[in-house]
């Protein structure tokens, strides 16, 4: 027998709406916590008791809640921040739902309470599981304060479906620390699992540093771009400073933390070929554009967004993410803010055309002195010499002079701040790999006519995309043809790409200009196969090298861009500060 459609009792369809909002305790903190910065909060307290499922309880000092819209407050889609469906287009708070407070009402026992500022006095409302169940008047300094009992009391299904208190606890302060990022004039404080945390208000350092450790300021670069409407601030961690998990990405619109696609394409391909297998990046992010240029009324939790030109922010978070990270230089590694000047060019360095050349050996003394398992340990030339120059040219090159070579795989150099070791096989793979790109940047991807066009059977949408863009893949080296409502056939490809499987290719190419409005999949095609050729031409370990080629090595590295990574993303040089060295001798104690 088929059932008849009936309307649900408003507890029930209470409950299953609440379902979208309230996740877990974390949700109902976040939501709470951009009601209190919506209504002007410099200071924001947070109590947390058994994971927040016995209570939650958040404090701010706000402007208040008049007590005749008490009320409404806690009934859904009630909401002073939009009132009309054309205010959706530009919604500039963090809230706009009006869903919150009822959804936490009516799968909790809450009490609202709030006093307007200029008032002499603060009113209060109880509601249990969506039903009042009293109110009055209260003493209450100005502001508000939330506070939810026994969540999901009512629906222990939902209950079960609970983590441990640890796990909702590390939830909450996560949600914290991310909204603490967004708001550096907000005074935080939060108590949860009998840990209390305060942020002031004030400098942004402090709370980076607070939430993302002591490492990522010394070791980061500061962003500051502006192109038409777009703005992208924020900070970004060296890649030597990246992580297994990605748990430390920040990502910002409008003072709203988002998690986009169209933003993690645009940071990963910025990293690319900076990290080592696996590894993430670490960065928080700020981006500003005009209300209207973005949508927020994507998912009832806010964490999407929807914007009205993806492929405008995706270029331009890319374009900004990859000018700061390839300015950096051996040197600069240290440097919070931006990447200084590249360093000049010394008299005598090598600059080859083509890459670096390795002539004879020359100059120098060189002394094999057999060590562990017949090592040898090349030493280049005196320091003294070193030293006399130093005396007439002022201080050393980023990277220093050379002093010898270890094993036939690493030169040992000596700069200002002590021991330099570079990877000789990784440092020249880097230059190599920076000149074949910067080759074919310069004369463009070329074509090659197939000896045969190559005849593709297509989904409808994706025959359409490639006539609509027919201009851009011609851009790209592919020479593409509608032929059919569902076909299309490829008459040239790039000349680099030639051998590889064609049909991949452009199948990935529409895929990605499908979902992200654009591609980079040809270049990063192109860029493997130069990291292959990079790999196979650079020097090889266990090759002897003069003073001069040590030298002219390091000079290429302080002049090249992404110096301090391989094309891997390993590691191309340490150094060992004469500090770390006294210590590891007892020097001075």
């Amino acid at each position: 027998m088929n059932a008849r459609i009936a309307q649900l009792p408003p507890p029930v369809a209470d409950q299953i709406a609440a379902g979208e909002v309230v996740e877990r305790p974390a949700s109902i903190v976040k939501e709470l916590v951009e009601n209190s910065l919506d209504a002007g909060a410099r200071r924001i307290e947070v109590r947390i008791e058994q994971g927040g499922v016995k209570r939650i309880r958040v404090t701010d000092d706000g402007h208040g809640i008049h007590p005749g819209d008490l009320p409404l407050a806690v009934s859904r889609h009630a909401t002073s921040k939009i009132s009309a469906a054309s205010d959706l287009e530009g919604v500039a708070s963090l809230g706009f739902r009006g869903e919150a407070l009822a959804s936490a009402a009516s799968v909790s026992r809450l009490t609202l309470s709030s006093r307007v500022a200029g008032e002499d006095r603060a009113w209060r409302i109880e509601v249990a599981g969506g039903v009042e169940t009293g109110s009055g008047p209260c003493a209450h300094p100005p502001g508000t304060t939330v506070e939810v009992e026994d969540l999901f009391y009512n629906t222990p299904a939902r209950r079960k479906f609970l983590k441990t208190e640890r796990s909702e606890n590390q939830a909450v302060a996560a949600t914290l620390r991310r909204v603490a990022l967004a708001h550096f004039d907000t005074a935080f404080e939060w108590q949860l699992g009998g840990r209390r945390v305060l942020m002031p208000a004030g400098a942004p350092e402090e709370r980076l540093k607070a939430v993302l450790g002591e490492d990522f300021m010394g070791r980061s670069l500061v962003i500051d771009e502006q192109r038409d409407e777009l703005n992208l601030s924020g900070w970004v961690a060296l890649p030597t400073l990246s992580r297994r998990l990605a748990d430390q990405q920040f990502f910002f619109v409008n003072g709203r933390a988002v998690q986009d696609k169209v933003v993690g394409q645009a940071v990963r391909q910025a990293y690319r070929d900076v990290l080592f297998h696996g590894r993430q990046p670490v960065f928080v992010l700020y981006l500003r554009l005009p209300a209207t240029e973005v949508d927020v009324n994507v998912h009832p939790t806010k964490h999407e967004v929807r914007f009205r030109r993806p492929r405008s922010v995706r270029d331009f978070i890319f374009g900004s993410l990859n000018r700061a990270l390839r300015d950096v230089r051996p040197g600069d590694g240290a440097a919070p803010g931006p990447a200084p000047a590249r360093p000049a060019t010394r008299a005598g360095a090598s600059e080859a055309a083509g890459g670096l050349s390795f002539p004879q050996r020359q100059g120098g003394l060189s002394i094999g002195t057999e060590g562990v398992g017949g090592s040898t340990l090349q030493v280049a030339e005196s320091l003294a010499r070193y030293q006399a120059r130093e005396a007439n040219d002022g201080q050393p090159p980023p990277l220093g002079y050379a002093i010898a070579q270890l094993h036939g795989i690493y030169i040992l150099a000596e700069n200002a701040e002590g021991l330099v070791i570079v990877d000789m096989h990784a440092a020249h793979e880097r230059i190599t790999y920076e000149k074949l790109k910067q080759a074919a940047d310069a004369q463009g991807l070329a074509s090659q006519q197939l000896l045969a066009p190559l005849a593709l059977n297509t989904t409808e949408a994706e025959a359409e995309l490639a006539e609509e863009r027919q201009t851009e893949l011609a851009a790209m080296g592919l020479a593409v043809d509608r032929t059919g409502l569902a076909s299309i056939a490829v008459r040239a490809v790039p000349a680099l790409l030639a051998k590889g499987n064609v049909e991949e290719l452009v199948r990935d190419v529409l895929a990605e200009m499908a979902r992200l409005g654009t591609s980079r999949e040809l270049v990063n095609r192109r860029d493997d196969l130069f990291a292959s050729m990079a790999c196979h031409a650079s020097v090889r370990a266990h090759r002897s090298l003069s003073l001069a080629e040590m030298n002219a090595l390091l000079r290429e590295m302080e002049r090249t861009e992404n110096a301090e990574q391989c094309n891997h993303g390993r590691p191309t040089y340490r150094v060992q500060t004469l500090a770390d060295l006294d210590g590891q001798f007892l020097r001075g104690q």
